[in-house]
């Protein structure tokens, strides 16, 4: 079984989040993509692969539920968590595990524009098949070279790439896969989160080494998230940096730090380049002009309070 089972023809964006590294903002990242897709007027579904953590189903729910208790409208994604197979038989695991992953794409495909695709931090069958349909590949990466090491090692004296790790060939062999089934080479961006404030010689290095990757690789690389406080706060409430924070939905004022947290997802956005559907972005500003001459426009010290 594999992506030529299911059907891709005019069909929705796929974006999966991918990394064999457990905290490296996999979750959060996804959440903050599918909610600035939908601001945006997009249709989007979202899916986790990961029915033991459950960290991206339990952000979804934590959202439906925070918008129902305080009596507010927030965007909530046509959402889906993909059981794993539990046989004693591996063949028989997979067959139960990719029937439920097509039953999500092919009830979504045709009726929504992007589908948010959250994956395990473990190498298995799940996650390999969710790589190999991926038309963006997002690697949300911790800015340390313990993290690094997911992608490639280093020389411990000059810091130079010696060679790349078992994930970054797995997804290099699934781009190839994809590519002689359908000529797409699905386009692949590593994120860089927990970014530190200040500049540091362990940053510089990093970059140096996913420069050097990057060649290597064919993907290309941008700052994510800095190390903030509020987007573990956002969690319990489902809230993202992109939502109208006030003290209904956050609890609390807004400060500096959520307006910046904001312009950290607008620019991961824009550098990740997602063919937005243009009818989705007239509806997005039609209803952005009306909100506007209702209430008046959103200034940053409207957030601030």
């Amino acid at each position: 079984m594999g992506i030529q089972s299911i059907g891709r023809t005019n069909s929705a964006h796929v974006i999966v989040l991918g990394n064999e590294k457990g905290g490296s903002g996999k979750s959060t990242t996804a959440m903050h993509v599918a909610v600035a897709l939908m601001k945006s007027g997009q249709r989007v579904a979202t899916i986790d692969l990961d029915s033991r953590q459950k960290s991206f189903t339990h952000y979804v729910e934590n959202r439906r539920d925070w918008a129902k208790r305080a009596n507010i409208k927030l965007e909530v994604p046509s959402h889906y968590c993909i059981a794993r197979g539990t046989s004693i038989k591996l063949d028989e695991n997979e067959a139960i595990e990719f029937s439920g992953f097509a039953e999500a794409i092919t009830s979504v495909e045709k009726t929504h524009d992007f589908i948010v695709v959250d994956t395990p931090g473990t190498d298995n069958y799940l996650m390999r098949l969710a790589h190999s349909m991926a038309d963006t590949l997002v690697t949300p990466l911790n800015d340390s070279f313990l993290d690094f090491d997911v992608l490639g090692q280093v020389d411990p004296t000059t810091f130079t790439v010696t060679g790349q790790s078992q994930y970054a060939e797995m997804v290099s062999e699934t781009r190839r896969h994809r590519r002689l089934i359908d000529g797409a080479l699905p386009d692949w961006i590593v994120v860089r989160n927990r970014l530190s404030m200040l500049g540091s010689r362990n940053r510089r290095l990093v970059g140096e080494g996913l420069n050097e990757l990057a060649l290597r690789l064919g993907f290309r690389f941008t700052d994510g998230f800095a190390e903030r406080v509020i987007y573990r706060e956002f969690f319990p409430r489902g809230l993202t940096a992109l939502d109208e924070l006030d003290e209904t939905t956050l609890g609390t004022r807004p400060n500096m730090s959520h307006v910046t947290a904001r312009e950290e997802v607008m620019q991961l956005l824009s550098q990740l380049k997602l063919p937005l559907d243009e009818r989705g972005q007239k509806r997005a500003a039609a209803r952005a002009e009306w909100r506007s001459a209702a209430t008046g426009p959103l200034e940053v010290h409207d957030l601030l309070g």
